[in-house]
């Protein structure tokens, strides 16, 4: 197992979406830098805490569903089971990949609402689940958001209203939590060249023309988000709440 070492040392972080792509990818710097891991996902993440518990660090996981309350409580129950404790949230876990770019007068209502089930919902449960475990020692809760509310991205409307919508949760949340000890903030990443977008159609064709928006000028690699996750995880963001940061090599500028 990993030793105390590391700015989170001594913390345990709880990620959504992580069986793979970027949660993965959050999960494996929050052990890094010194967290025990819970990593969650609708999928199986036995694969997500092989590659950690292969590394040395102190990794469990469990399948659940973050639209389903009953399977919400669940995972919580038996992170504190255990580990005790809760101090990092990171929700991650979202509806993007598997969507086709259609105008919005295409989108059907079940798809609609599946989208917001996920990206909106499935986030607020999972944040009033968590906080009573992470009200007595405060903690962090960094939730993902897009870049694509600032840019009014078309043909993607329930996807970017729905990030739209966790921006606005992240502020209103932080306020109601005033004083508890625990920052909510989140992360705006661009388009990020992880698996599942390689294999997107849409997404890879866009690419090139996303790049070419940006400031610094290449693909985003999931490992470019961890500088803000580890900030917002750690103690360094302790004066910082109701904040969303862009990460998208300066596409947008705000």
């Amino acid at each position: 197992m990993t030793t105390s070492s590391g700015r989170l040392a001594g913390r345990v972080a709880l990620v959504t979406g992580a069986a793979q792509g970027i949660g993965r990818t959050y999960a494996r710097a929050l052990a890094e830098a010194g967290a025990r891991v819970v990593v969650s996902d609708i999928a199986e993440p036995a694969e997500t805490v092989a590659q950690l518990t292969a590394a040395g660090h102190d990794c469990t996981g469990f399948a659940a569903d973050i639209t389903d309350q009953a399977s919400v409580e669940a995972m919580v129950a038996q992170t504190m089971a255990r580990f005790g404790r809760i101090d990092i949230l990171v929700n991650n876990a979202a509806l993007f990949g598997t969507l086709t770019m259609k105008p919005f007068s295409e989108i059907g209502v079940a798809e609609w609402d599946r989208v917001m089930a996920v990206n909106v919902r499935g986030v607020w449960q999972t944040i009033t689940a968590v906080v009573p475990a992470m009200k007595p020692a405060g903690g962090k809760i960094i939730n993902v958001s897009s870049g694509t509310v600032f840019k009014g991205t078309p043909l993607l409307l329930h996807y970017v209203t729905s990030k739209g919508a966790v921006i606005a949760l992240t502020r209103s949340i932080a306020r109601e939590l005033a004083g508890s000890g625990i920052c909510v903030n989140a992360i705006a990443p661009g388009l990020v060249m992880s698996e599942n977008v390689k294999a997107h159609p849409d997404w890879a064709e866009m690419a090139q023309a996303i790049v070419t928006s940006r400031a610094i000028r290449r693909d985003s690699t999931p490992d470019d988000l961890l500088g803000a996750l580890l900030f917002f995880a750690s103690s360094d963001s302790d004066f910082v709440t109701g904040q969303t940061l862009v990460v998208d090599g300066g596409s947008v500028m705000h």
